[in-house]
């Protein structure tokens, strides 16, 4: 089979190559899934650099989440079939023709959701999910976010939404603010780019306060949000793409008595019961079938397009994730 594979850390569009591998054959609790359709995600690309949390053994498979179908079942995996259509993610080796993964990994998908939305259904919405959760968010709460537009941003606006928290979506053009309108968020968009844009946010709230803030980030606008944050109020820090630190200014974290927690989807999925996983998924199914969660795509690519798909020149213009076909 054909798969996507790098030697060293570096440059996506330098280090990543097609190699020829033998089909992997589902170890005891595992199944093997032909892919459909891969997504390439940002936590993809920088462990290809090396700059992720954690680090692969190299020579090392890319990509980690998926739709496809299964077609091989190892032992001890009875609640399973071949020729389900399921998604897997937090996997290793998704951009190929065919990968194995946990069956714990594994989500059978209704014929509702679509391959483009169930290819990534997972792995964005899933880390929208357990913010609101990490930030302890109920019903009638505000939340402020920046680069809104942004996978998790897009799923945090429509998920927070149906459990009744109001949200912020701040993000820094007008061009930006028309994609989000464009998949159904029309309400509180803020340009930042606005000389009064925190005034617009006080104006939105009101009387009201802000209980929770999501950093994706840093520098000075992860400080503008703790700025805005209410007393008491908890900002999850959960990017640095502005590759600048926190701007923080103490006053604001002494007298609201404002608390900043980090936040890594991966790491604390990996640690999550599986009745909790296992409900939080089932919420997502259902959001996505309703039409009540929308996933924009960038584009499809081959696998012999690999180095196109994950130039810079593709991802920095995508209005969408992108999506490999093998």
């Amino acid at each position: 089979m054909r798969s996507v594979t790098y030697n060293e850390f570096g440059k996506p569009s330098d280090v990543l190559r097609i190699e020829d591998r033998l089909t992997p054959e589902p170890k005891a609790g595992e199944v093997r899934i032909k892919t459909i359709l891969s997504s390439i995600h940002n936590h993809d690309l920088i462990t290809i650099q090396g700059q992720y949390g954690t680090k692969p053994k190299l020579p090392a498979l890319a990509g980690s989440e998926a739709v496809g179908t299964i077609d091989a079942i190892g032992e001890e995996v009875d609640n399973l079939e071949v020729g389900q259509r399921v998604v897997a993610t937090g996997v290793e080796g998704t951009w190929a023709e065919y990968f194995t993964a946990p069956a714990s990994s594994v989500l059978p998908i209704p014929d509702a959701i679509d391959d483009e939305m169930a290819s990534q259904l997972i792995a964005m919405p899933m880390s929208a999910l357990m913010l609101i959760e990490f930030l302890e968010l109920d019903a009638g709460q505000w939340l402020i976010h920046n680069a809104a537009n942004g996978a998790v941003g897009e799923s945090l606006a429509m998920l927070a939404a149906e459990r009744g928290i109001h949200t912020i979506n701040v993000v820094r053009s007008k061009d930006s603010a028309d994609e989000l309108t464009e998949i159904g968020i029309t309400e509180n968009n803020v340009v930042s780019d606005d000389d009064d844009w925190k005034e617009q946010v006080r104006r939105i709230v009101g009387d009201g306060k802000i209980s929770g803030a999501v950093d994706s980030v840093g520098g000075q606008s992860g400080g503008d949000l703790l700025s805005l944050l209410g007393h008491g109020g908890t900002m999850a820090a959960v990017g640095g793409m502005s590759g600048q630190p926190l701007a923080l200014n103490p006053t604001h974290l002494i007298f609201k008595q404002a608390a900043i927690k980090g936040f890594w989807g991966g790491a604390l999925m990996q640690k999550m019961d599986a009745a909790n996983k296992n409900r939080l998924m089932q919420e997502l199914v259902e959001r996505a079938a309703s039409g009540k969660l929308k996933l924009p795509t960038g584009g499809t690519y081959g696998l012999d397009n690999i180095k196109e798909a994950v130039s810079g020149k593709v991802q920095s213009s995508k209005k969408g994730k992108i999506l490999l076909k093998p």
